[in-house]
């Protein structure tokens, strides 16, 4: 049982094969639910329609910060429409990013808050993205204290634990099997079992085994949680079945996904 929590099948590395990997997936590699979030208002709307076609696949729609140069006063009503569609789990992925852009703060904390507003009015969780952002991004976080996940976590188990604090879960994915990832490593060991959901970012983030050699890959695939659950099982003590099998509970509890 695989729930990826997060991959971006409309992405254009997925143009050439997508059906036939979706298909093959979902009926031979066990992996029974995917939640697809979007970047963009035109990524939104593809999210909504892949979760159309895939009877395994839900759809988040929302304004990713590398994006927040595009969000204006009728982005609050275009996600409102989109909202109505019932396989809609989540606002997002939204959040700070000022690795990417450091030059339109204010800009970003805009859409994300105004993200969060809306979250709250409709009481639905919320796919946080945070790239050396974490103070502004805690305060908001504590002002708004949104349901949801924080994405790809790349912090220390200190921001771990104020995450926590707040009522968040913790996605990992392959960056937890990178050969310098000290800070993901130290958080996989910590983060309890009841707020640990795992992800692809399909398809980004492809897990180290898949890098090199005969195993190479170009992309990563939403299978491939197979290898970091086993990654993390291992630093955990545990089994690899058993860590999947809790995660997609975790996930499935978060998105409300029956």
């Amino acid at each position: 049982m695989i729930f990826d929590s997060h991959a971006h099948y409309y992405a254009a590395a997925f143009d050439q094969d997508r059906n036939e990997l979706l298909r093959k997936m979902n009926r031979e590699q066990e992996v029974t639910t995917i939640v697809c979030p979007a970047e963009n208002m035109l990524s939104s709307v593809k999210c909504v329609e892949l979760a159309e076609e895939y009877d395994f696949i839900y759809a988040a729609v929302g304004v990713h910060p590398c994006y927040a140069d595009s969000w204006n006063d009728d982005s609050i009503e275009e996600l409102e429409k989109l909202l109505r569609h019932e396989k809609i789990v989540a606002l997002g992925e939204m959040g700070l990013d000022y690795y990417r852009r450091d030059d339109n703060r204010d800009v970003q904390k805009r859409a994300f808050t105004e993200q969060l507003a809306l979250a709250s009015s409709k009481k639905m969780p919320v796919i946080i993205h945070d790239r050396e952002a974490h103070g502004d991004m805690y305060d908001i976080l504590w002002h708004y204290r949104p349901e949801g996940v924080m994405h790809c976590f790349s912090g220390s188990v200190e921001l771990a634990r104020e995450a926590l604090q707040l009522g968040l879960y913790i996605g990992l994915g392959g960056s937890v099997t990178a050969v310098n990832a000290v800070r993901p490593v130290e958080v996989a060991k910590y983060v309890p079992l009841d707020r640990l959901v795992l992800e692809t970012d399909a398809p980004y983030l492809i897990p180290r085994i898949y890098r090199t050699g005969e195993n190479k890959y170009k992309r990563c695939e939403s299978w491939m949680i197979r290898y970091v659950a086993q990654f993390i099982a291992d630093l955990r003590g545990m089994e690899t079945d058993q860590l999947l099998e809790i995660t997609a509970r975790n996930a499935s509890n978060l998105y409300r996904i029956k």
